[in-house]
């Protein structure tokens, strides 16, 4: 990151009218919200927390609270096939339906985006227990997706109220991820620049880097992006947006098979990816492929490293060089049977990009996926 960008960033921060601590917590809708949670268990290293359901008094759903380090998933189950959870899944398969944004002051986040133009879902509301009590409020953003402004300065509980701790039924052994880095977000053709003025207007994001069809495209696809960044730099959306090719692109294959816009992917951060994706793959989790011919230059490409070559072409983890350092990252196949949802495992040393230079590579990988699934 240059000098310039620097003080931009550090200017822009005195000037946040919305600061955000980081991302509390992303909830899904899930058809079936036990066994997802098993699955982040059990292949992910997530543990279990929390518990809201029929045996705290819920009727119509059940959530299940996992956690790893920083990272806190939300998975939600309705009871009802008429409820906006299901109709939601129905729609979409399982998918994101809030970003959770933990601030110092849900009142002020809210009347501060709305002022601005953003669309109330949720007025602040407190919500108490034994545990003390948590401010709420929510607004809408793309497609079906929310963000909720979350305050818990003087909360004990284990999530929220309304929930009770819980604890796994299995030894859970954490793969060392960290936080989320960031989480990517497909729109329509079209609808990029709109979502990127929302998050620069309404929420007073700056535009972080933009990445056109000249950077981002294949022989056969292209996809524009703009990755938008809080005050801070805590919260890092990338919105991506199809752009003209030969083939379907995976953002056009995405919005098909998501029925819109959404979630596309979670880029959750390690201290040390060999170990995180090694033990991905010993408890199943499916990656891209990306051919050993990627490591024919790499050193050429991005210079001296601390990882062996031979150990990342063993994982196929992918590397990339910027100004302030070097990443590693790789990505997993969508987690579920719609081709929409899936992770990034990245790990920083310096680099602040996004991984430029693997982007060939990476949807070259995905055009094959999306070949055997008859969707290029």
């Amino acid at each position: 990151m240059d000098v310039k960008l620097k003080e931009e960033l550090l200017e822009h921060s005195k000037q946040d009218f919305l600061p955000i601590n980081g991302t509390d917590h992303i909830e899904f809708y899930c058809g079936n919200a036990k066994q997802s949670a098993y699955y982040y268990q059990a292949a992910f290293g997530f543990k279990l927390v929390a518990y809201a359901g029929l045996e705290t008094g819920l009727k119509d759903r059940a959530s299940y609270v996992l956690q790893q380090d920083k990272i806190r998933l939300v998975l939600t189950t309705s009871f009802d096939p008429n409820s906006e959870i299901s109709k939601h899944v129905a729609e979409h398969g399982d998918g994101v339906k809030v970003l959770a944004l933990w601030v110092d002051d849900a009142q002020h986040s809210w009347e501060a985006t709305t002022e601005r133009g953003a669309e109330s879902v949720m007025a602040p509301k407190i919500f108490t227990d034994d545990f003390g009590q948590v401010k709420i409020a929510a607004i809408k953003t793309y497609g079906e997706t929310i963000h909720k402004f979350i305050e818990r300065k003087t909360y004990k509980g284990a999530f929220l109220p309304g929930f009770i701790p819980k604890e796994p039924l299995f030894e859970i052994k954490p793969v060392g991820l960290k936080y989320i880095d960031h989480c990517v977000g497909n729109v329509e053709l079209g609808q990029m620049n709109k979502w990127v003025e929302f998050y620069e207007d309404v929420m007073g994001f700056k535009l972080l880097i933009t990445f056109d069809d000249n950077d981002i495209s294949t022989e056969y696809t292209a996809l524009m992006s703009k990755v938008v960044s809080n005050g801070n730099g805590y919260i890092k959306f990338p919105i991506n947006e199809p752009a003209e090719g030969k083939k379907k692109s995976q953002i056009e294959e995405y919005i098909e098979f998501y029925r819109g816009a959404g979630v596309q992917h979670i880029a959750v951060a390690t201290d040390d990816i060999l170990y995180t994706v090694a033990e991905l793959r010993k408890r199943g989790v499916e990656f891209l492929y990306v051919p050993d011919t990627y490591y024919d230059d790499l050193f050429n490409r991005v210079g001296e490293i601390d990882e062996e070559l031979e150990d990342l072409k063993d994982l196929n983890i992918l590397v990339d060089r910027d100004e302030e350092g070097y990443l590693l990252q790789i990505f997993t196949k969508p987690v579920e049977d719609r081709p929409t949802v899936f992770y990034e495992i990245i790990q920083r040393k310096g680099a602040k990009s996004f991984g430029k230079g693997n982007f060939k590579a990476l949807f070259e990988s995905i055009e094959r996926e999306q070949a055997m699934r008859g969707t290029l």
